[in-house]
């Protein structure tokens, strides 16, 4: 059977959930058997699993994993019978069954039967063992014990709340409906709170028509009082009747309208926190592989390690759930890899010979709070202050000075490592920025705490869901912005006499640091307006690297959003996130702050500041230059900043491909020089758009990379590069003469 023909089977999608579904349990029972475990309901339920996954197949018609899994059926039917044992060589060969299952479904998308032939001999092999009755007779490896007699090995099951989650019933709804739907109930939620504004026109009615009855009234009695008003008494008493009818109208209509008016607006809440709930999973859905990867690394390594979860139904939004996997990995390994010692390490250091890996999930604060926790040898920081100085990353009197928590920063920084060896596995410090951009691209945050000797641990800060945002809205030339709160450090209201200048550079000082004033108009690329006001409401904005405050038009309120993503046909838009709807319907732009940071760095770098704190609104003239830096090395992107900016060039910098080609797209320049290996748009790729753009292709471009083979560069320079230069070659001189051959001096 190919490709073709399981394409046709809607079927086939089932049976790969199905596969993945079981594989999971089937993964999870065998690690518990292995540590120890002997419960004769854990194997009859890893054997339906086993039947479940040989019916699926069966169905689909894909015989070899029908075959294993009836085999695995089989083992396991044994083992309930003891007829047979499951000891660690059973487990290892059934573990690596459950990987092939996984494959085999997996394969069903591509060209299965070219995948067959590759694989089939491997899995019969593993088939014939399973059925050798003398394979599976070694006793179970006896668990680790602690000195306070807890099982050191043995990985917790789940609470009867948590295993009742195997009981629901799901449907497969694709994230772009669901995302539609929470769309859509947001909407509904925007549109029933017009029907308050609208209740309260018809109570302002109902109360002008008691007003016109009582002047009625009134016009009554003074008609029967005065002989000479006799005539007017008939229409005045008709139109009180009237006034009367429209006024029980209007109230019966009014009561009527409000009792709708609640029920709209409870359902449509209902309905809006369903959706948003259908987006929540339990924090277990994201660490389900984690103990079988504990447990494989370790063995490889020949290490110990017990792996513990905690919180296992804390509730995450998907999203967030998905991207927090591969951080998440890469700490785990980290920790197993250079984090927990070998047991004769352990034993002399006084330690337990198994470690403990420690991952838990709690809310707090209204954030997701995610810590990984090892017992193992943790970082020492004077290892960190000697790589910080040899890297010139900061001056040896200011490393001196730096606390502790300053001191792990800077294991976030791209390429910082202190460790002399780098493995497959991974590298104490090597890509924990990865880990920070993970965590920062949906507004999270991380920080590292180490105890030299003890251990390590990464605390991640998330937000509860990315579909609802607590934001700070602003008003910015006549329209309403929004900051994410989790990003702003702080609101201000400065005088103007507060105001400095350095070098003609606004700047305000709190807490005894010195904070750059930019205008969010420039920012923003908006009209400009003279700032004649007295007091500048503020918002200072920050990351690890800088500060900066932006001076807003009006500070509106804190109020929580309804997040709605941007046509994914736009693109990545410069210093934007999101878009969200206003209660009164009013579209609201969502800033993204790290994008805004580099835009401020830029404009300040780059010598663009208007002085917007004064009538007239001049530009400092632009003579210079201008060269565009893109590298996602903040050391490397520094270096070439620096020494073009020390021979006059106008330098403006980008982290990435899509930073890059935004600042292409709204700036004026004469070269860039970018990188080849970077997240999001490559060298390559940004080269080509630019060479493909009407604008910018006269625009030279020089590549600065650690490729250095001849097909590297021959496919740099057919992308379009007009340079190619090697870091492995990179010297100052060589730098500034290949800038001069392609745009001349600076001036």
């Amino acid at each position: 059977m190919n490709a073709d023909d399981l394409s046709q089977f809607s079927m086939i999608d089932l049976f790969r959930q199905e596969v993945e579904t079981h594989a999971s349990a089937l993964s999870d029972g065998l690690l518990k058997i292995e540590s120890g475990a002997d419960d004769p309901d854990l194997l009859r339920s890893l054997m339906r699993a086993a039947h479940s996954v040989k019916g699926a197949a069966r169905i689909v018609q894909v015989e070899l994993a029908e075959a294993l899994a009836h085999a695995m059926e089989e083992l396991f039917s044994a083992a309930i019978e003891n007829e047979t044992m499951l000891g660690r060589g059973a487990c290892d060969l059934l573990l690596n069954c459950v990987d092939q299952l996984a494959q085999i479904a997996k394969a069903t998308a591509g060209d299965f039967e070219q995948w067959k032939s590759n694989h089939t001999g491997e899995i019969d092999e593993h088939i014939q063992k399973l059925r050798d009755p003398s394979f599976a007779t070694a006793p179970p490896q006896p668990s680790q014990t602690n000195e306070d007699g807890a099982d050191e090995n043995k990985i917790e099951p789940l609470t009867e709340n948590e295993s009742a989650r195997d009981k629901d019933r799901f449907v497969r709804v694709s994230e772009q409906h669901l995302s539609r739907l929470l769309g859509l109930a947001g909407e509904t939620l925007v549109e029933t709170r017009w029907l308050r504004p609208f209740s309260d026109s018809l109570l302002k009615l109902r109360h002008a028509q008691t007003e016109v009855s009582t002047t009625v009234e009134r016009l009554k009695i003074f008609a029967d009082s005065n002989p000479s008003g006799a005539p007017y008494a008939y229409p005045l008493q008709e139109i009180d009747e009237q006034l009367n009818e429209c006024r029980n109208a209007v109230t019966n209509l009014y009561n009527d309208f409000e009792l709708h008016a609640r029920r709209t607006v409870r359902t449509s809440n209902n309905l809006y926190r369903s959706v948003v709930a259908s987006k929540l999973r339990p924090f277990t859905d994201g660490v389900r592989p984690f103990p079988r990867m504990v447990r494989d690394i370790a063995q490889s390594l020949g290490k110990k390690v017990k792996f513990k979860i905690d919180g296992h139904q804390t509730q995450v939004d998907r999203d967030i759930l998905e991207k927090m996997e591969s951080p998440l990995n890469h700490l785990i390994r980290n920790a197993i890899d250079h984090g927990i010692e070998t047991p004769p390490e352990r034993a002399s250091a006084g330690k337990p010979e198994t470690g403990v890996i420690h991952i838990s999930a709690t809310h707090r604060s209204g954030f997701l709070i995610v810590q990984i926790e090892d017992d193992g040898r943790g970082i020492g920081y004077d290892s960190i202050r000697r790589k910080v100085i040899k890297k010139g990353l900061a001056p040896e009197e200011m490393v001196e000075k730096l606390t502790e928590a300053e001191l792990m920063e800077f294991l976030f920084l791209p390429g910082f490592s202190t460790s002399d060896t780098v493995t497959e596995i991974s590298g104490r410090g090597f890509g924990l920025d990865v880990v920070h951009n993970a965590i920062r691209e949906v507004g999270g945050l991380v920080r590292a705490f180490s105890t030299p000797g003890k251990g390590m641990r990464f605390e991640l800060q998330l937000p509860l869901t990315l579909s609802i945002v607590r934001a700070l809205l602003v008003e910015i030339a006549g329209e309403p912005y929004a900051f994410p709160v989790a990003r702003i450090d702080r609101v201000l209201h400065v005088e103007r006499e507060r105001i400095e200048r350095i070098e003609d550079q606004p700047f305000v000082t709190v807490n005894e640091r010195h904070i750059g004033l930019v205008s969010a108009r420039q920012a923003l690329e908006l009209d400009d307006a003279s700032g004649e006001e007295n007091e500048w409401p503020v918002v200072l904005l920050s990351d690890r690297f800088r500060s900066y405050g932006l001076v807003v038009d009006r500070i509106l309120e804190v109020r929580r959003l309804v997040v709605r993503t941007l046509d994914p046909r736009l693109g990545k838009v410069a210093d934007i996130s999101a878009a969200t709807l206003l209660d009164d319907g009013t579209p609201a732009l969502i800033l993204d702050v790290d994008d805004l940071l580099r835009t401020i760095d830029d404009i300040l770098s780059g010598g663009r500041l208007k002085k917007f704190d004064q009538n007239q609104q001049t530009t400092l003239a632009q003579i210079k230059k201008r060269v565009l830096v893109v590298d996602d090395s903040l050391t490397v992107r520094e270096v070439e900043r620096q020494l073009l900016l020390n021979h006059g060039y106008d330098v403006e910098t980008a982290v990435d491909g899509i930073d890059g080609w935004n600042a292409l797209r709204r700036g004026e320049f004469d070269l860039v020089v970018t990188d080849v290996d970077m997240p999001r748009l490559n060298g390559f790729e940004l080269v080509q758009r630019i060479k493909q753009d009407e604008r910018l292709r006269s625009m030279p471009v020089m590549i600065v990379s650690y490729k250095d083979r001849e097909q590297d560069r021959r496919q740099g320079m057919e992308a379009g590069a007009d340079y190619y230069l090697t870091k492995s070659s990179f010297h100052d001189e060589t730098l500034l003469q290949a800038v001069d051959d392609l745009i001349g001096e600076a001036d």
